[in-house]
């Protein structure tokens, strides 16, 4: 694995041993970030379930100006660390070791500036994504453009996210997983 463009390209990154992660491929990355790349520049850019950052480092290294990182698997965050360290931009960035619905909750009460973009990939058919929806959905985490992304199983139904405020803008499918891509309701 590694970063495919910007300021720390080509430079390899660790990943998490053992099967309590996994990563995304570098083939579905670029094609994440080939659609995400207009609004990177100068944007906040939250990564949930980060496990080795790979994504939340691939947008910094595209210009995000800030990213935090939410991961409660310590040899994760040890990970996401060495990777920061190792790729120049751990200035930019904030690592939280918790769980991910505990860390937007000190997020929010420190009151964090709002993210442009947040990302998350949880546990795939857990119901982790909902969760943390529901905890998105009155969050001043969020600006009225803010876009989320969700990595999930190919098999997952966005349907379930009807009760809640958010929108499915797009949903890029690849072969065992898919990209879906949420705003507010009121967005749209």
């Amino acid at each position: 694995m590694r970063v495919i463009a910007g300021t720390a390209r080509s430079l390899p990154l660790k990943t998490v041993p053992g099967l309590s992660t996994r990563p995304t491929t570098d083939r579905i990355k670029e094609t994440l970030f080939n659609i995400l790349q207009p609004m990177l520049s100068g944007c906040r850019f939250l990564d949930l379930y980060a496990g080795s950052g790979a994504i939340g480092i691939e947008a910094l290294s595209r210009g995000a100006a800030a990213a935090v990182f939410i991961e409660k698997n310590a040899a994760a965050v040890r990970c996401i660390e060495e990777n920061l360290a190792f790729t120049k931009l751990k200035d930019q960035a904030e690592v939280l070791r918790t769980d991910t619905v505990l860390g937007i909750s000190s997020l929010e009460s420190r009151k964090s500036e709002p993210f442009d973009i947040i990302f998350m990939d949880p546990p795939y058919e857990t119901g982790e994504e909902l969760r943390t929806l529901r905890k998105l959905a009155d969050s001043p985490l969020l600006r009225e453009s803010s876009l989320i992304v969700i990595e999930e199983s190919i098999r997952f139904d966005p349907a379930s996210f009807s009760e809640l405020p958010f929108a499915v803008i797009r949903d890029k499918r690849y072969k065992t997983n898919r990209h879906l891509f949420l705003q507010r309701k009121t967005n749209i």
